[in-house]
């Protein structure tokens, strides 16, 4: 499967295509490229062959990966440190979540003379940017999960409040994205499944959302419907290319989709993951069943509607034992105990979740009550 894309920016998508990537930064005008990516990744030798295979088609490459797995504030100012003085024109963010937005972060700051909190997504706080100094970003997604690849935002924590904060500008969007499946194939199972369940997330919630968005809502199920039939392939055998190259695009088409938005799975998981640093995704699928008996009486019509399209008998009920059963098959614990989280900041987390942007998207309003209830749940694994 191959396949040129611009929706919503230029994709490359297929086997192999990672080859092209010297091409596509000289197609965007980038030729000292600084490469960012996480710790991890730097040391294995797909990230090394394709370092050595820009460096030989004469890009002035040079590697950042001072990346954790939730990136800081701190981590972003290194990368424009770098960025400074290597004198590079432009990103190549390489990795999941957390290097792709640090990428696209830096390649945002590097020109600003403001705190990187005063681009937080409120109201028209991205105005205050300097749009001409924003660079341009290659995103190579290595995860199928956060999607950040096509998104115009980035997730960086605020260690100092232990908050997780949304920076927006519609020019941190990517220019181009090599989606190219072979490099997600060593992904570990563990990994894979919360990747996965991440993008489950951003299409089931963007297709409970209120908001009238018909694009985003078909996009969304029929990301879910990929992530069902892709994701238990994927994760018992990761080398089946054509499982993750569904998940591949699941993952995107749910970064599309949550254009509609969000809702209480992203605003507890926020909070829970600046507080206690879990891993995103799998934070996601521990809060999923629990947000979704929570929101039942809004969302019982467009679940069974969901279940149709996926081929799932028993409507609201059945997606809710799928997102069980599912959940089980990966490995996803049940309750927060099997991320390390207790009750002891049920109160914090609570005003965090409802002061976070994604409970605007909710289809029961999120008060800090209806926010302590779905904690008891997943504390407890009670419904």
């Amino acid at each position: 499967m191959k396949a040129n894309w611009s929706y919503p920016t230029h994709m490359r998508f297929g086997a192999g295509r990672i080859s092209e990537l010297g091409e596509a930064c000289e197609a965007a005008g980038i030729l000292r490229p600084l490469f960012v990516t996480d710790e991890g990744l730097a040391e294995l030798p797909m990230t090394r062959i394709t370092i050595a295979a820009c460096k030989a088609s004469g890009l002035g490459v040079e590697v950042f990966s001072d990346v954790r797995t939730n990136p800081t504030e701190e981590n972003v100012l290194a990368g424009v440190e770098a960025y400074h003085s290597g004198d590079h024109d432009g990103v190549i963010a390489f990795g999941g979540g957390s290097a792709l937005d640090a990428g696209k972060s830096i390649a945002f700051l590097h020109g600003q003379t403001r705190p990187i909190w005063d681009f937080e997504d409120v109201g028209d706080w991205w105005t205050r940017a300097n749009a001409g100094t924003i660079s341009r970003v290659i995103a190579v997604p290595t995860t199928a999960g956060t999607g950040s690849e096509v998104g115009r935002a980035a997730v960086i924590t605020d260690e100092v409040r232990h908050v997780k904060k949304i920076i927006f500008h519609p020019l941190m969007m990517p220019v181009t994205v090599i989606a190219d499946p072979e490099l997600t194939v060593g992904l570990p199972p563990h990994l894979t499944a919360g990747a996965g369940m991440d993008a489950l997330a951003h299409c089931l919630e963007a297709w409970c959302s209120p908001a009238f968005h018909p694009m985003s809502a078909g996009i969304a199920l029929e990301g879910a419907r990929l992530v069902k039939d892709a994701l238990p392939r994927a994760f018992a055998n990761g080398s089946d290319l054509d499982a993750r190259s569904d998940m591949l695009v699941a993952a995107s088409m749910g970064a599309v989709a949550f254009q509609k938005g969000l809702g209480a799975i992203h605003a507890l998981s926020h909070p829970v993951g600046a507080l206690y640093n879990t891993h995103h995704g799998t934070t996601n699928a521990v809060f999923m069943p629990y947000v979704l008996q929570f929101n039942r009486p809004a969302i019982e019509e467009k679940m069974t509607r969901f279940a149709a399209y996926l081929g799932i008998e028993g409507g609201f009920d059945g997606v809710l034992a799928w997102v069980l059963e599912l959940r089980r098959e990966l490995g996803v614990p049940h309750t927060l105990a099997g991320l390390g989280v207790d009750g002891s900041q049920t109160d914090l987390i609570a005003t965090m979740a409802v002061e976070d942007p994604s409970a605007g998207g909710n289809p029961v309003k999120l008060t800090a009550d209806g926010a302590r209830v779905i904690l008891q749940m997943a504390l407890t694994g009670e419904m």
